[in-house]
């Protein structure tokens, strides 16, 4: 299978989502659609919304046109390969959430060994069953697991800082992506539109904050008044219908209150001062500044914590939770790491 063919296989994946999701009638949506509607049934925060929501920010990706791009960028994947076999671990945070591994590691023309989260197994795997329909050629690239990760010469792994210490160890000697802990933060200058500040709303509260790519930290203007920001996130407010949110807004309510620290309770978010990264579920962070020259110290600071910047001079409000396919989680160009796994020899 040329790069021709992969391409080709992966754009016409993104086809029959884009349709499914348009309710269009395709072979594969059926079954899709009954998964977008169960999900939740194994996992509560998967929501048919969310899981939509994900399906969507993939099916838009991947066009003939953007896979085109994004590939020319490598000219070594014009070369025939001798393919590895790559491990992935997946995580289970947000749906879908590994599935950019699985399509790098394929448009190499690589095997994928991928061992799925036990709660975001179903949607990669159907993924992996259209690839195999489209082109019977990903039948013998394609392996899923739920046991121990074996067979593999190297390992792209994304989990907690916790079990990354466990993946450095047991993985120490391949080559490798070991993936930790990243938070990602907005920078509001106190002249956003109400426009700006809704859209600033999804970066947040789109699956219910669990993303990495989700914003968990707002740095904002001295004296900064949150009233028109808290208003415009209203579109959002029934979040604490869904039981699992609402558990975790009233644990860390209790906690507050008991501990009479201050913070500004919105009914569906709290807002809470602290120089931390990674707020809770239900709470988002919050730290003033007085310059722009200072909030360029504080990221430079914690850009390995800092999975993307959402501001008026970073990643546009809304886009947070729509990376294209260039933009590598943690800034680590996994199409590069590959290529180079092969073309140097070493496995």
């Amino acid at each position: 299978m040329n790069l021709q063919e992969r391409i080709n296989a992966f754009s016409k994946l993104g086809s029959i989502l884009r349709d499914s999701l348009a309710g269009e009638s395709t072979k594969h949506s059926p079954a899709l659609n009954n998964l977008i509607e169960t999900q939740h049934q194994k996992n509560p925060w998967f929501t048919p919304d969310n899981v939509r929501m994900a399906l969507k920010a993939i099916a838009d990706e991947l066009t003939h046109e953007n896979l085109v791009k994004w590939t020319a960028m490598y000219p070594a994947l014009a070369n025939d390969i001798k393919p590895i076999n790559v491990g992935i671990i997946m995580a289970g945070n947000i749906p879908l959430v590994g599935f950019h591994d699985f399509l790098s590691v394929l448009i190499t023309g690589n095997n994928i060994i991928a061992k799925t989260s036990s709660k975001d197994a179903d949607l990669i795997r159907f993924a992996g069953e259209i690839l195999c329909d489209l082109n019977p050629g990903f039948k013998n690239k394609i392996e899923f697991t739920n046991g121990t990760l074996s067979g593999f010469d190297a390992v792209i792994a994304t989990g907690s800082d916790n079990t990354s210490r466990y993946f450095e160890y047991y993985f120490g000697k391949y080559p490798g992506i070991i993936r930790k802990n990243r938070n990602s933060i907005a920078i509001i200058e106190g002249n956003e539109s109400d426009e700006e500040l809704r859209l600033l709303g999804s970066d947040i509260f789109s699956y219910f904050g669990l993303g990495c790519r989700n914003v968990s930290k707002l740095f904002v203007p001295s004296g900064y008044d949150f009233s028109r920001m808290i208003m415009a996130w209203n579109i959002y407010s029934e979040l604490i219908r869904h039981p699992k949110y609402a558990s975790n807004y009233d644990f860390s309510k209790a906690v507050y209150l008991v501990n009479r620290e201050k913070f500004t309770d919105t009914g569906f978010i709290l807002l809470k001062e602290n120089q931390g990264l990674s707020s809770p579920v239900a709470v988002l962070y919050y730290e003033y500044y007085n310059s722009s020259a200072e909030t360029g110290r504080i990221t430079e600071n914690l850009k390995e914590k800092i999975q993307c910047i959402c501001g008026k001079n970073h990643v546009p409000f809304g886009k947070a939770q729509a990376p294209s396919l260039w933009d590598y989680s943690d800034g680590i160009d996994t199409l590069e790491f590959l290529l180079k796994k092969n073309n140097a020899g070493i496995l």
